[in-house]
């Protein structure tokens, strides 16, 4: 059984500033403690927690609520963390589950966001009851947490804790028994970090593996693991990238002879043109000669029609892999 207390769609005032407590939080504690933390849920089944304490965004409007049976401890506070009302030993009115009573619905927890979910925006800067993807981490009020240090960072502790492993949402001076001991224990844990990153499907999500990730670079994990990182900014193609094409080569080689110079002996001329050593014949010498030639290698690559000397072409630049896309900023819900 659940029910709710009168502070549910309320707005709420700051006496102080005479004006909607925006950025003020709203705490719901255990009766009878000083801090002991008790859950609220925008649902009558007790599964979708509001983020506690919970932030009052424009409007200071109070969400309605669900709270189990009994008693609940509130206290509210202005957005400098000023105390402004404490109320211990409030009853929970209900029930709103079950049958009877005066009908309507519950809270569908399909239309609300819940604690992990993300949202892209085309902006930058933090979002209230959000914090951002971006490697940093989120802990208590003194963990000394990068992106967001505060007791409202506790159901998404635990939702990272339980979701990813240490290797993608490593756990400052590692991981405990569980995310509630490491919470206590003052522990830090790093957010995803989607910095340059767009979205992309698994190569399973529930089906047999479709395979179109082979041969992509991995940066962590795997195609079929959430929250891995697959591919690359830019790289140098390699020759088997390359299209199939021709370079027009030219080979050149307008001839050659040998020859000898003419002797009195024929018997001379003959060992010498067959490339023998210089010989001696009725008191004159024939030394063995010959004229030679180069070859030449042309191209035509750039299909100009004119020919060009062979060499390497290209500078190596790395190839950019970026399609058109628009940038901004995931968040993630406390």
């Amino acid at each position: 059984m659940a029910g709710s207390i009168s502070l549910a769609l309320t707005t709420i005032w700051n006496p102080v500033a005479k004006a909607p407590n925006k950025g003020g939080q709203v705490a719901f504690i255990q009766a009878g403690t000083t801090n002991t933390p008790q859950n609220a849920y925008y649902d009558q089944s007790l599964t979708q927690a509001l983020p506690n304490p919970y932030t009052l965004l424009d409007g200071a409007l109070m969400p309605y609520f669900y709270l189990a049976d009994g008693f609940i401890k509130v206290r509210v506070t202005d957005p400098n963390g000023l105390e402004l009302f404490v109320q211990d030993n409030m009853m929970v009115v209900g029930p709103s589950s079950g049958g009877g009573g005066g009908g309507g619905g519950a809270v569908d927890p399909s239309t609300v966001f819940a604690t992990g979910d993300v949202m892209w925006q085309p902006v930058s800067g933090s979002r209230t009851g959000w914090v951002r993807d971006n490697g940093r981490s989120i802990g208590s009020a003194t963990s000394g947490a990068t992106e967001r240090a505060n007791a409202d960072c506790e159901a998404l502790f635990s939702f990272l804790w339980n979701k990813y492993s240490d290797t993608f949402c490593p756990v400052s001076t590692g991981r405990g028994v569980s995310a509630a001991a490491d919470w206590s224990a003052n522990k830090t844990i790093q957010l995803l970090n989607f910095q340059d990153c767009v979205p992309g499907g698994l190569d399973d999500m529930g089906n047999t593996a479709a395979g179109g990730f082979a041969n992509v670079p991995v940066v962590s994990g795997d195609a079929t693991t959430a929250g891995s990182i697959l591919g690359e900014i830019s790289h140098e193609l390699t020759t088997s990238e390359l299209a199939q094409h021709d370079h027009g080569v030219f080979l050149h080689d307008p001839g050659h002879t040998h020859s000898v110079p003419s002797v009195a002996s024929p018997s001379v001329q003959a060992a010498a043109a067959g490339g023998g050593p210089a010989f001696q014949a009725d008191g004159k010498t024939a030394t063995a000669s010959s004229a030679t030639t180069g070859i030449t290698l042309w191209s035509d690559g750039d299909n100009s029609g004119t020919q060009n000397k062979v060499g390497k072409t290209g500078s190596g630049t790395a190839h950019n892999n970026v399609q058109r896309t628009v940038l901004g900023t995931f968040y993630r819900k406390l």
